[in-house]
Formats: C-alpha cells, sequence, structure tokens
C-alpha cells in the first residue's frame, strides 16, 4: 500500500461526534506515550499529522483521519497513564470500549506495545478483549531501534507469553525513527481495509 494522502478529518469524544460510517476504518490503540502519533506520522510520511507530545495523556479524544480517500485511520486516547484522574480515566476507558464495540465500518485494531518493556495488565487487558469480540488485531512492538537484536529476541518471547499472543495475531517491531516494520504495518492495513467485507 502506498499514502499518497492523509488529511485530518475530525475528533470526538462520542459517536454522535464520528464521521458517517461510509468508509472503512482502522483504530490505533496503546498505553500513554507508547507511540501511537509517530507511528500514524511514519506511515503516512507527515510530521505533524498526527500530534506527537513528550507528555503522555496528551490524546484525548478520539481522532479521525482520510488516508488516500479510501479508508479512515483512527487514533484512540492511550491509556494507564498515572497522573491522569481516576474520572478522565473513566471517561476515556468507556471511550475507546464504545468505540471499538459498537463501530460499524471498524476492520481491524493495531495494539501498540513498548518493545522494552513487559506487557502490563491494562495491555493484557485490551488484548483478550479484542480477542473477545473477534476484532481483527495486530500487534506491533514501538521503539524496536532502542534493543539490539539479542534483546529483541528475548522480549519477543516474553511479549508472546505474556499476552498470550494467539497464532493468527502477528507481531510487528517497529520504529519510528529507522522505519523498521513500517511497510509489514501497511501490508496489515491494506489486507483489512481491501477485504471483501469492507
Amino acid at each position: 500500500m502506498k499514502i499518497v494522502s492523509a488529511e485530518f478529518v475530525t475528533s470526538a469524544v462520542n459517536p454522535g461526534g464520528y464521521p458517517p460510517g461510509n468508509l472503512p476504518e482502522v483504530a490505533f490503540v496503546g498505553r500513554s506515550n507508547v507511540g501511537k502519533s509517530s507511528l500514524i506520522n511514519k506511515l503516512v510520511n507527515r510530521r505533524g499529522l498526527a500530534r506527537t507530545s513528550k507528555t503522555p495523556g496528551r490524546t484525548q479524544l478520539i481522532n479521525f483521519f482520510t488516508i488516500n480517500d479510501t479508508f479512515l485511520l483512527v487514533d484512540l486516547p492511550g491509556y494507564g497513564f498515572a497522573r491522569v484522574p481516576g474520572e478522565v480515566k473513566d471517561t476515556w476507558g468507556k471511550m475507546i470500549e464504545g468505540y471499538l464495540k459498537n463501530r460499524e465500518p471498524l476492520k481491524g485494531v493495531v495494539l501498540l506495545l513498548d518493545c522494552r518493556h513487559t506487557p502490563t495488565a491494562q495491555d493484557i487487558q485490551m488484548y483478550q478483549w479484542l480477542v473477545h469480540y473477534g476484532i481483527s488485531a495486530v500487534v506491533v512492538a514501538t521503539k524496536i531501534d532502542k534493543l539490539s537484536n539479542n534483546q529483541w529476541a528475548k522480549q519477543q518471547s516474553v511479549i508472546k507469553k505474556t499476552l498470550p499472543l494467539a497464532p493468527e495475531h502477528r507481531l510487528i517491531p517497529f520504529s519510528a525513527e529507522t522505519g523498521r516494520g513500517k511497510e509489514d504495518v501497511l501490508a496489515v492495513l491494506q489486507e483489512w481495509v481491501h477485504s471483501k467485507e469492507a
């Protein structure tokens, strides 16, 4: 897949603000500061399409971007940031779950994990939730440039056992710095948005 156009569409907190559901959608979810915005920007070859921040918890809305006028990328709020007040966390949780559970055009979810760390209880819960609802998913391990090949070999095993990763779900190492894994992620997106169901 080659991305030639990418435009911000809208931000929303509930279904009333979502764009009309006439295009397939792919959602990105993960812990705060895991690199969702950096991944999206790398995929579309645009530095500032999705706003990046060193402050975890910056994305507080569901952001929709139209790609090639054929599908939408959906950036969901990051979860698991300790300094966010409890009521805000609850709101984010309901917002994310409401979108994933009820959004008709959703074709698949990219779950991001930091390759350097063991998946957290929230990562495991999110993955199990996707499996439970039968949502197509791929797991992307971000910041892979921070690990040596030997370190990644060990971490790969830890991630697969901790989730535990189902055989049908891929684990893709990714680096926003080097572009490693970009083509693999794009291939998954192409498969989802051009599937017979799309």
